[in-house]
């Protein structure tokens, strides 16, 4: 066999040998593009003393990578399609480690975002591109096996991220977590032209860019309005933004309906194991990525733990993550998908909620239930989801099928973040002004209830000042401590509520169970449709 593999999948008479080997290419460049979010969680403190960034800097250094990752998934899977799955591959990598260079080099506020929107670009080629090939790769009777390990590898990332992250910075600063994705990336691209064949789609026709660029317009509206508007007010920009992206999503839908190539086919909505597992990736990754998001925050905040303890902690969420992984591909081919899809929101929903037992005296162990149950959930119920969504789309859409899945993860976490993340922070606002609010002056009282690590800063201060001392700055630690744990706490009932409704949604959508193949497990009508669509 060839060092380089040339020969397109589209050409092979039977399955490519080395499909097991190429899935670890695709595995290693889907960490990188999730570490690049969950590494950031641990080093944010570090960036917010070094750049003197606001909350809403703070925010946009995040969620400039987000904008543009969910923007163009759908426009850059259907180009990798067209002429190179591989080719989209390798150029995204190195669009990705160049932006984390540069994120690594810069030590402005402005660049870091820039770099971080970099990096988001590159990720929205990465992403619809490993989910392409492996199902272009692999025969259908593998597929559910390549992509649970697929999935598994997202739970690995949710905790390697931190922990490697948190080992930097013992030593280095907060520039060197960027570095975490430049050798990985490296060892992606030549592994990608080693083991990863070539494909494309065949007779394609033209890409449909009026709906590309409907959709971009529509999705990066969307993710700006649901990131500034619950975090900074509903004023102008986010109302204009909200209002251009309903504008967008229905003027994409009636052209989609029209044209005779379309980006992404509209109808395939109407087909319910297709819309239930998109809906089922979308909520249960709002109460993931949200509770995580304020989780990591009380593990360094409030019980002290630095980057590096803070990543080891979330070590059990990768295990059960394997853990859930290993399930599924058991139950799944005799259950069906609703029953695993559902009972994974269900237990990812009892995650979320063990969080409202969360006070001022809660130590990691609290949190570790819901850790093990989270990742448990993502392991059995996201696997499925996602096969079933690619399932949906021919061999020449696998990029677009791939787009797809992961703008749904995206806005699903984007939605979780923000809407959980302001509902937090209002609650701690709330909290901490009726426990200190005639106690601190005005300016220190809004620097208090700006954050978490606004509220330890000022207390800080108090204790450097004469008239004050160390016994009213511990009053006031305690008194962020407790509203912190109780906005925690509230914003897991919240969180919790809503992953049930979305639970019960996804369950009513979702088909049951017909006959099926003896030795697969595959839903016959469905695999009778796959063959029309492709064919």
């Amino acid at each position: 066999m060839p060092l380089v593999a040339n020969t397109p999948v589209e050409k092979m008479t039977g399955p490519y040998p080395r499909r097991w080997w190429g899935l670890t290419v695709l595995c290693l460049s889907l960490l990188i593009v999730v570490m690049a979010n969950t590494s950031l969680i641990v080093a944010a403190p570090a960036m917010t003393r070094d750049l003197r960034l606001s909350s809403s800097d703070l925010q946009w250094v995040i969620d400039g990578y987000t904008v543009p990752y969910a923007a163009l998934m759908l426009v850059l899977g259907a180009i990798g399609d067209k002429y190179s799955r591989r080719g989209a591959l390798v150029t995204g990598l190195l669009i990705f480690a160049g932006g984390s260079v540069m994120g690594s080099l810069v030590d402005e506020t402005g660049l870091v975002i820039t770099a971080r929107a970099v990096m988001g670009v590159g990720a929205a080629v990465v992403m619809p591109a490993t989910l392409s090939l492996l199902v272009a790769m692999f025969p259908r009777g593998e597929r559910a096996r390549a992509i649970t390990a697929w999935t598994a590898t997202s739970g690995l990332a949710i905790a390697a991220g931190p922990l490697l992250a948190g080992w930097l910075l013992e030593d280095h600063a907060w520039g060197s977590t960027f570095l975490i994705n430049v050798p990985v990336a490296a060892v992606a691209v030549v592994g990608a032209f080693i083991l990863v064949p070539p494909s494309r789609a065949r007779d394609m026709g033209r890409i449909d860019y009026v709906g590309g660029l409907l959709s971009i317009v529509s999705v990066g509206c969307l993710v700006y309005a649901i990131i500034e508007g619950p975090h900074f007010g509903w004023g102008a920009g986010p109302v204009a933004a909200a209002v251009v992206a309903g504008a967008g999503l229905v003027a994409f839908a009636l052209w989609e309906l029209r044209h005779p190539h379309p980006m992404l086919d509209v109808r395939k909505f109407r087909r319910r194991p297709f819309s239930g597992s998109m809906l089922a990736v979308l909520f249960f990754f709002f109460g993931t990525f949200g509770s995580i998001y304020y989780s990591t925050q009380f593990l360094q905040f409030v019980l002290g733990h630095g980057p590096l303890e803070t990543g080891v902690r979330l070590l059990p969420l990768a295990g059960a993550v394997f853990a859930g992984a290993a399930v599924t591909g058991r139950l799944t081919p005799r259950l069906g998908v609703r029953v695993t899809i559902t009972a994974g929101m269900a237990i990812g929903t009892a995650g979320v909620l063990l969080l409202v037992r969360i006070g001022q005296g809660s130590t990691y162990t609290d949190f570790l239930a819901s850790l093990l149950l989270l990742g448990f959930a993502i392991g059995l119920s996201v696997s499925p989801a996602t096969d079933t969504i690619m399932d949906s789309f021919p061999e020449s859409q696998l990029g677009v099928g791939g787009g797809a899945n992961d703008t749904s993860l995206e806005l699903g976490g984007s939605l979780g973040i923000a809407v959980l993340g302001s509902l937090l922070a209002t609650s701690y606002e709330d909290r901490l002004g009726e426990l200190v609010g005639g106690r601190l002056p005005a300016a220190a009282l809004d620097a208090a209830e700006d954050s978490v690590g606004g509220g330890l800063a000022v207390a800080e201060q108090v204790a450097k000042d004469p008239a004050a001392g160390p016994r009213q700055a511990q009053a006031l630690v305690d008194a962020v401590h407790e509203s912190f744990a109780h906005g925690v706490a509230h914003t897991s009932l919240i969180g919790g509520v809503i992953m049930a409704v979305g639970a019960l949604i996804v369950l009513a959508v979702l088909p049951g169970r017909r006959k099926t193949g003896a030795s697969t497990g595959v839903d016959v009508p469905g695999a009778r449709r796959e063959l029309a669509d492709r064919h």
